[in-house]
């Protein structure tokens, strides 16, 4: 059986520091190959070579990764029958459910021969609060379906900060390990260690129950819910579910056999732009389009690869509400950069970005 390790979390929390890092201390002397699950337009992770939809290219790890924007469960067939890998590492797009992402698992063509080893979700300990407030429906659902909820960013907080977090998280996933330790403090083995646990809900997930997509409730295939249970929603009330399958958090949870849920999807809540360009940008003219790109939608996520107009090689750049990075990185075929994020003003990137 290949073993199928699920990297979920909220757009821009680190899944792939976490998985490089997770690659250079655990996984070496296996066959792997990397998974990655875009949502939007242009790829930016690299320059890949096409092959039956999925770009693939070698990590320096040998890790095989690759890279796509459709049919997870037909990707992961591909994988199998090409590369016969020991594991498969998913990293499903940011705006992605965790219990969507294990269903496509479990009803990929090649399921009889994978194996869910892990499901944990990557949670910015910095924008914890913000994302539940505006994005519950996603991100309650990454966090509720997790065997594991792994932190970043947490070097530096303030411990009382850091402790709203934890209890934040705790009211929506009350029995999987929430690791706090800064990442560089941790050997990997105690990270995978973690991820390899397992909670209520994920149990149920793997077990083929019925999940609330949105609150994380399972239920069993019956549809005759005889419990009572409390969940503390945003607006701290509580509810119980009714034996009609409502309930009075506004949550649908009449659920078909085909799992067929009546829910959002990414792409009817969240939009992208992604463009390849020629054209060169200084740094500082960089800087000064990043700090102006909220005047153009809620920018949730943006990436790029751009030729430096000073001639000092190409800029790099990741964006997350309310900061960045821009540093310096190798050469690309062209230009390209996407952003991610609900009410995107396209003429407005366009123009701001001069394409």
């Amino acid at each position: 059986m290949v073993k199928v390790d699920v990297f979920s979390g909220f757009l821009g929390a680190g899944k792939t520091t976490l998985i490089k890092k997770l690659l250079k201390e655990c996984y070496t002397g296996e066959r792997v190959v990397l998974l990655e699950n875009e949502f939007g337009e242009i790829g930016i992770d690299g320059g890949f070579l096409k092959d039956s939809g999925i770009q693939v290219t070698e990590m320096n790890s040998g890790c095989i990764c690759c890279s796509l924007a459709g049919d997870l469960g037909e990707a992961l067939k591909t994988i199998v029958e090409t590369y016969q890998p020991e594991r498969i590492l998913v990293e499903p797009s940011g705006v992605g459910k965790l219990s969507d992402v294990l269903r496509a698992v479990q009803n990929s063509p090649v399921a009889d021969k994978l194996s869910i080893h892990s499901a944990c979700a990557v949670v910015d300990a910095v924008k914890c609060r913000i994302y539940l407030k505006n994005f519950a429906e996603f991100f309650e659902n990454q966090v509720a379906c997790a065997g594991a909820i792994i932190l970043s960013r947490t070097g530096g907080m303030r411990e009382e900060k850091l402790a709203e977090c934890v209890r934040l998280l705790r009211e929506k996933n009350p029995d999987a390990p929430i690791l706090t330790t800064p990442w560089e403090e941790l050997p990997g083995e105690k990270i995978l260690e973690a991820m390899e646990g397992r909670n209520s809900v994920l149990e149920a997930l793997l077990q083929g129950a019925d999940v609330c997509p949105e609150c994380g409730c399972h239920h069993d295939h019956d549809h005759e819910h005889h419990h009572e249970h409390e969940h503390e929603h945003e607006h701290d009330r509580e509810h119980e579910h009714d034996r009609e399958g409502t309930c009075s958090c506004g949550h649908d949870h009449h659920h078909d056999h085909d799992h067929d849920h009546h829910h959002h999807h990414a792409d009817e809540v969240f939009s992208s732009f992604g463009v390849e360009t020629a054209k060169r940008y200084t740094e500082d003219e960089l800087r000064g389009m990043l700090d102006a790109i909220g005047s153009c939608g809620m920018i949730l996520r943006a990436k790029g690869i751009l030729p430096d107009a000073d001639g000092k090689g190409w800029l790099h750049f990741d964006y997350v509400p309310g900061e960045y990075e821009i540093r310096r990185g190798p050469a690309d075929y062209t230009g390209r950069l996407c952003v991610i994020g609900t009410s995107l003003q396209e003429d407005g990137l366009r123009e701001l970005f001069g394409i």
